[in-house]
């Protein structure tokens, strides 16, 4: 039998996104933030190829980017309702880590694979801001796949695009647990 880790085993099979609404002052230091980001780093990542990087939104920048995003709706046509609530993970913000996925050029390994890897940081930096004991939700929106927001918020690239908004500060009120997948509906085995 492999040596079994039942803390980190027991931490995944409870853990928990908590919602950035209810995520409340104060958030981690830089300091207390680079143990998180490192491990976030710890991802899978064919051919080291280092597709994405991070952007730490700290509190002081959360309401020039609700603005921004309350601009890009006007511009999209968006309604009041989304605005509001595109805008409120800004308004609402303590801090966030954008996880940025990059596309390096590369004939070896597909696209798709970097944008695997981008998406396995956002869940890594998720579940290493859960275990250092903060509250943290992995989110997006609507304006983070606008290019002109890309480039204007975060001064991204042709090349970059959001794959995630780790909003991370101290826990609120725990949400209760939510149904979770059928295991046996989505699960299938392959024996010859």
């Amino acid at each position: 039998m492999p040596d079994r880790n039942a803390a980190a085993l027991e931490f995944l099979l409870t853990r928990r996104s908590r919602p950035a609404k209810t995520l409340v002052a104060p958030a981690p230091t830089r300091d207390q933030l680079q143990e998180i980001l490192t491990a976030a780093a710890r991802t899978p990542d064919h051919g080291m190829l280092v597709p994405w990087r991070f952007i730490v939104i700290e509190k002081g920048a959360m309401a020039r980017l609700a603005d921004l995003t309350e601009a890009t709706g006007q511009r999209l046509g968006k309604s009041p309702e989304d605005i509001t609530k595109g805008r409120s993970q800004f308004d609402l913000g303590q801090l966030a880590v954008v996880v940025v996925e990059v596309q390096r050029e590369t004939e070896k390994f597909p696209p798709v694979e970097m944008t695997y890897s981008a998406g396995a940081v956002c869940l890594s930096l998720l579940n290493a801001a859960l275990a250092a004991g903060w509250g943290a939700n992995w989110l997006s929106g609507w304006a983070s796949h606008d290019a002109d927001f890309r480039k204007e918020a975060f001064g991204l690239g042709a090349n970059e695009r959001i794959a995630g908004i780790v909003h991370i500060a101290t826990e609120g009120p725990r949400p209760p647990e939510r149904p979770r997948p059928d295991l046996a509906a989505i699960t299938s085995y392959i024996s010859e």
